[in-house]
Formats: structure tokens, C-alpha cells, sequence
């Protein structure tokens, strides 16, 4: 989760060229609207969808704000474990079989997932599907631990390197039988960079698009940046231990409080190790300040389950790519390139099972 903070926003004034004053004139001296944020939901990916546009024209929001819900939906339909049809299931159907035909949008983010598995050195890997039906954390979530046996007869299964891709024939291939791909660590923040063009080309500006643990925003909200929130890991919901202000830049948090269980004193978490099959136990939260949602969204995964010296240190090699993570030791590290731009409110709640 993000917690948002909007400072309180003078109306800027607006100037007339003669030409529009003459039209005002015409429409009985009506009063230009001023910009004022327009905000919708939509439910897709299992997450509530927040569009936030500061514009004074409501009516081209709401249109764009439409086309961008229908792209969510329209993803999900394609990266979906749990639709009929969708390219996934069709691709798993078919693992270590055939190519499958899929849609130019599913090539496009196997493609993005392959480069991010092989920076985070396998840490994120869209392949972990082996593991969803002994460890649930889903709509079929059953706080079971898996015996080690189980795992250990998934691990093998989850390599990236056995995804192909062919671009020339429009098909996807799991090349081996029994892998999975699940998309739940990269597909919501590729909705998200889809929806933010969408909005681009209807010329919006300045707007905010929110889901689940990803968000972009772009251009501010009147005269102040938008101020996002960082989760404390242990606090209450919507509860932030620091802040920082952005534009044009996405941010995506990935923790181990999302989705889980506790069983003698233990916390178990959908953040999965695949070298191990196990949750990953080094952080507690990871944020990741990039370009694209499609982007930090990979790497917050893959940061978390390299714990925190590997994962700063990926961080730091990486262009345009900064970082906030809360450890287990409940230390705050911050990126070089936030450094006094991340507002530290307090200490975050101790980490607690």
C-alpha cells in the first residue's frame, strides 16, 4: 500500500487571449472552470485502480480516465492465472509442448521480465508459478506450510531462461513441463505504464495513477508536487513513516505485510525465494522510485528478495533507479539518489512476526 498526502493547492489564475475572451463573451460571460482534481476507481487485478487528474476540463478526464480502466481490464484478461483463455493459463497449458500465439502486450512484458530476472540475478523470476499451488497466497490463500518435499519439487521448475519468446512468429514458449508463469510481479505495473499513456495522449498532464502497491504520477497538482507516503511495514493501514515528493516518476512498494500468515511466531509471505522456495527474510519493505511501474515493480520484488546489501547494491549500479528498504532489523536504508529528498517522520514500527 501508498499512502498519498496532497498539500493544500493554490487555483492558479488563467489568462485569455482576445480571441477566447470574445468566445467567453458569446457564452454570456460564463467564467473559465478552474483546474480542480477529477478522481475515479475501478476494481481490476485484484486491487482497487485510483485515477487522480488536476485538470479543468472534467469531461476529457472522465473519457481518458474510461480508456484507461478498459486497459486494466483488458490485461488482466490476458495475464490472469485465474480467467479462462487468458495467455497465460494457455501458455502454462501448453509448457514444454508447443508455442503459444499470444498478444503483442504479453510478448512485451515477458520480454521486460526476462531483462529484469537477469540484472536481479534470477531473484525476480516470472516463473515462481511452480510454487502458487503449494504456497497460496491468492484468492486461495490456506495459511498451509508446504513440507520440504513439495518445495523441493518445485524449485527446479522455476528458471526464466526456459521462457522464449519469438517476436517474428507472435508466440511464447515455457519450454519445459510443469513450469508456470504468473504475472502478479510485474503485470499490474505494466497496466499502470499503459494507462499513463493512454492519459498522455488525451493530453492530460497532470494526474496520478494508482494500484495496489504501484503508482506513477505526472506534473504536480496546482502549484505543489504530489507528496506520496511510505508505508510503515508494521504500522496501521494508510499509516506512513516517511514522505517524499515526486513527478514524472513511478514508485511501487513491495513488503512482506501484503499477503500473509503467522504460525508459531513466524511470518510467512508470498515473497518468494526461488533458489529456496522459501518467503525471503532479509526486509520487511521495499520501495523503488524509476522511470516506469513495469520497472520498479520487477525490481521491488527482486531487491526484496535479495535482502538489503545485495539488493542497495543492485540499486546503485542501476540508472535511475533509487530505493528506500525498511530491513528486518528495522533499519531505514535510503538510495544515494534520495538522499535529502526522503522525509523520515519517525522510526518505523518495530518489526514484529
Amino acid at each position: 500500500m501508498i499512502a498519498i498526502a496532497l498539500r493544500t493547492m493554490a487555483t492558479p489564475s488563467a489568462g485569455l487571449a482576445l480571441g477566447a475572451l470574445l468566445l467567453v463573451a458569446c457564452r454570456e460571460n460564463r467564467p473559465a472552470l478552474a483546474p480542480h482534481m477529477v478522481s475515479r476507481t475501478h476494481l481490476a487485478m485484484g486491487s482497487e485502480v485510483r485515477v487522480s487528474v488536476w485538470t479543468p476540463d472534467e469531461g476529457a478526464a472522465e473519457k481518458a480516465m474510461v480508456a484507461a480502466f478498459a486497459e486494466f481490464d483488458r490485461l488482466d484478461g490476458l495475464f490472469s492465472v485465474w480467467k479462462p483463455a487468458s495467455d497465460v493459463l494457455r501458455l502454462n497449458a501448453a509448457a514444454g509442448r508447443a508455442p503459444v500465439r499470444v498478444s503483442p502486450a504479453t510478448r512485451d512484458v515477458l520480454r521486460q521480465a526476462h531483462e529484469l530476472s537477469v540484472r536481479t540475478a534470477g531473484k525476480f523470476d516470472v516463473t515462481f508459478g511452480a510454487l502458487s499451488d503449494v504456497w497460496k497466497f491468492d484468492h486461495d490463500q490456506d495459511n498451509r506450510i508446504p513440507t520440504a518435499e513439495e518445495i523441493a519439487a518445485r524449485v527446479p521448475l522455476v528458471d526464466y531462461r526456459a521462457v522464449v519468446v519469438d517476436e517474428s512468429a507472435g508466440t511464447a514458449f515455457v519450454s519445459r513441463p510443469g513450469m508456470r508463469i504468473h504475472l502478479g510481479g510485474i503485470g499490474k505495473g505494466y497496466a499502470v505504464d499503459r494507462a499513463v499513456d493512454i492519459l498522455r495522449r488525451a493530453h492530460l498532464r497532470d494526474f496520478m495513477v494508482h494500484a495496489g502497491g504501484d503508482l506513477f504520477v505526472s506534473g504536480q497538482p496546482g502549484d505543489a508536487p504530489w507528496r506520496l507516503g511510505i508505508n510503515d511495514p508494521r504500522g496501521g493501514p494508510d499509516e506512513s513513516f516517511a514522505t517524499v515528493e515526486l513527478h514524472d516518476r513511478t514508485f511501487s512498494t513491495s513488503g512482506d505485510y501484503e499477503r500473509f500468515f503467522v504460525r508459531d511466531g513466524t511470518r510467512y509471505h508470498h515473497l518468494l525465494d526461488p533458489d529456496t522456495g522459501q518467503p525471503a527474510r532479509g526486509c520487511v519493505s521495499v520501495t523503488i522510485v524509476a522511470r516506469t511501474a513495469t520497472v520498479a515493480e520487477g525490481y521491488s520484488k527482486g531487491v526484496f528478495i535479495l535482502g538489503p546489501k545485495a539488493g542497495m547494491a543492485l540499486v546503485e549500479r542501476v540508472p535511475d533507479l533509487d530505493a528506500v528498504i525498511v530491513t528486518a532489523a528495522n533499519e531505514v536504508l535510503i538510495s544515494s539518489g534520495l538522499q535529502g529528498r526522503v522525509r523520515v517522520h519517525r522510526v518505523p514500527t518495530a518489526a514484529r512476526p
